[in-house]
């Protein structure tokens, strides 16, 4: 699907408007940025991690337009927040495990072909209730069936480890195009690839204009996580089942099962809703999440 750039942040001339406008951005989550991430984060120029450590460290910045607590940067007052993210980064160290075990059990499943973890999570910036957030591609025209199988697991992992699975995007290998925003950027950018590093390198390709946005934001962002299992492989009751349902009895319970979660999701849908449902998409998101981050977002860069 074609879009169009819809945010002013694309044009940014400047590297120190950039900066700001990069820990502003950041700020909307009560996440103070390091030197490198604000580099990697940085919306709009192109430059050297040198050049954003020489003016974060050259007076012109701090503490005139940012404030500098250890080795972490805010907008002035609002340091505070250092200690949140070292509150959240501690207790998204104890996620991590069950988030890699899950999302590679996801992974296993029929015609699933890349799991990523995305939201708080990805960035360590999650609090020890939060949900455990997974981007999930799937074979083509085996959206829903695939999301069934998920759905399973987020009950299971409801019922054993008592967190919360959040499978809220599952997108079919030929809708990997995003549309155009910053908000897109950012959540591309940051995802973190449990599984099938095949289809993450495509993805990233097909959203090669995050560039736009994050020129310096390329590869598998370093999340810090444990070393991910090699053992991937899918099972052999995986490739049977995709056999048998690679048929037109899967192509028969495809549509039903998006039928009938379609008519219900739809009952759950109110106005400004981001929540969007096809054959290549569900994307289960029922608040105007990414419009409030950004409203936040441009009312901190007017202050």
């Amino acid at each position: 699907m074609a879009h169009v750039f819809d945010e002013e942040d694309a044009g940014i001339t400047t590297i120190t408007e950039a900066v700001i406008r990069t820990v502003a951005y950041a700020d909307v989550f009560d996440f103070p940025l390091r030197a490198g991430e604000i580099h990697r984060y940085l919306v709009g120029p192109k430059v050297a991690a040198s050049t954003i450590n020489n003016l974060l460290s050259n007076g012109h910045l701090v503490p005139a337009h940012l404030a500098h607590q250890d080795e972490y940067f805010t907008l002035p007052g609002r340091e505070n927040i250092v200690q949140t993210r070292r509150q959240r980064a501690a207790a998204a160290a104890a996620l991590w495990p069950l988030t890699i075990r899950y999302g590679q059990l996801i992974a296993r499943l029929p015609f699933v072909r890349m799991v990523a973890v995305t939201g708080s999570l990805a960035v360590n910036n999650a609090d020890a209730h939060a949900d455990l957030d997974y981007l999930i591609v799937t074979a083509n025209d085996r959206v829903w069936l695939a999301r069934a199988a998920i759905i399973l697991l987020v009950r299971l992992a409801r019922r054993r480890h008592r967190v919360e699975l959040c499978p809220n995007f599952v997108v079919s290998e030929r809708a990997l195009t995003f549309p155009q925003t910053l908000y897109n950027a950012r959540e591309i950018a940051q995802m973190v690839p449990l599984a099938g590093m095949e289809t993450y390198a495509r993805l990233r390709e097909r959203n090669a204009w995050t560039a736009s946005f994050l020129p310096n934001a390329r590869g598998v962002p370093d999340a810090g996580i444990p070393p991910l299992p090699t053992n991937t492989h899918t099972t052999r009751l995986t490739r049977l089942a995709e056999h048998l349902l690679a048929s037109s009895l899967g192509n028969a319970l495809e549509k039903w099962e998006m039928r009938r979660k379609i008519r219900k999701f739809s009952q759950l849908t109110t106005p400004g809703s981001e929540a969007n449902f096809t054959a290549d998409w569900c994307k289960g998101h029922f608040q105007d999440h990414s419009q409030r981050i950004m409203n936040a977002y441009q009312q901190r860069i007017r202050e």
